[in-house]
C-alpha cells in the first residue's frame, strides 16, 4: 500500500528572528473639561486616567501576566504609564520609554479641545476624517513626519527585540499608524481602538504581520467601551 503524503494546516510560528508586539491602548482618561484644560507635557495633553481606565489597566495585567514579555514600553505621556503599571508589577520588568511612540500632536487642538471639536461636529474635524490626516488642524504634526516616526520606532524595537515578545502601551492613532502601515491600509483604518485593547503584530524585517487588532475581550462584560480616534 502507498505512503499517501499529507499536508495539515498548522497554528502560526513566530518566524526566527522576528518581534513580536503586544500593542496596548491606554486605559480611559480623564474627560476634557473646557474650563479645565489637561496640563500639558512638551506640548501635548497629558490627562490622567479615569478610574475606569485604572480598572482596564488591571484587566489588562490579568490578561497579558502568562505572556512571555520580554520588555515594557511606554511614552512620554502618563496615561500610558499608568494603564502598564499594574503588568510591570506583576512581570517585575520595567518601564522603558519610547517618546517616538506618543500620540499624534494636535496642534491648536491640544490640551483637551480635540474631544469637543470632535464632538460639536466642527468643520475641520469633518474635513480630517473625510482627507483621514491628523494636519488639517492648524499647527498638527504633519502626515508624513507622524507616519515616519512611528514606522521608525517600530523598526528600533523590532531590531532591539529579535525573537522575543515585547508589550507597547501606547495611543489610538499612533496604533492606528502602526497597523496602517502594516496593512498597507488608509491611515484612519485602524484610529479606533479600544482604550484598554490589545493589538498583535509579528514584525520580521520589511514583513509586518497584523495577528490580530482590538481584542477587548478581557474587558467585557464589566465595560460597554466607545471608541474615540485617539487620546
Amino acid at each position: 500500500m502507498s505512503q499517501v503524503n499529507e499536508y495539515r494546516q498548522h497554528r502560526f510560528v513566530r518566524p526566527a528572528g522576528a518581534t513580536e508586539l503586544l500593542l496596548v491602548r491606554h486605559g480611559e482618561s480623564e474627560p476634557a473639561r473646557p474650563d479645565e484644560p489637561f496640563p500639558m507635557v512638551d506640548g501635548q495633553g497629558d490627562p490622567a486616567l479615569h478610574p475606569e481606565g485604572h480598572e482596564q489597566a488591571l484587566r489588562v495585567a490579568e490578561r497579558l501576566q502568562g505572556e512571555d514579555i520580554a520588555a515594557i514600553y511606554v511614552t512620554t505621556l502618563r496615561r500610558t504609564v499608568q494603564t502598564a503599571a499594574p503588568l510591570a508589577e506583576r512581570l517585575g520588568l520595567p518601564l522603558i520609554v519610547e517618546p517616538d511612540l506618543r500620540e499624534v500632536h494636535l496642534g491648536e487642538w491640544e490640551g483637551g479641545s480635540f474631544r469637543k471639536h470632535v464632538a460639536d461636529g466642527h468643520p475641520l474635524a469633518l474635513r480630517m476624517r473625510a482627507e483621514q490626516r491628523w494636519d488639517v488642524i492648524p499647527g498638527a504634526e504633519p502626515a508624513d513626519v507622524f507616519a515616519a516616526r512611528i514606522r521608525d520606532a517600530v523598526d528600533r524595537l523590532a531590531a532591539r527585540h529579535r525573537d522575543q515578545c515585547i508589550a507597547i502601551f501606547s495611543h489610538g492613532a499612533a496604533i492606528g499608524q502602526v497597523l496602517a502601515h502594516a496593512s498597507g491600509s488608509r491611515p484612519f483604518v485602524f484610529a479606533g481602538s479600544d482604550n484598554g485593547a490589545i493589538s498583535h503584530l509579528v514584525v520580521a524585517e520589511e514583513r509586518w504581520v497584523i495577528r490580530c487588532y482590538n481584542d477587548a475581550g478581557h474587558l467585557r462584560p464589566a465595560f460597554s467601551t466607545t471608541s474615540e480616534p485617539l487620546t
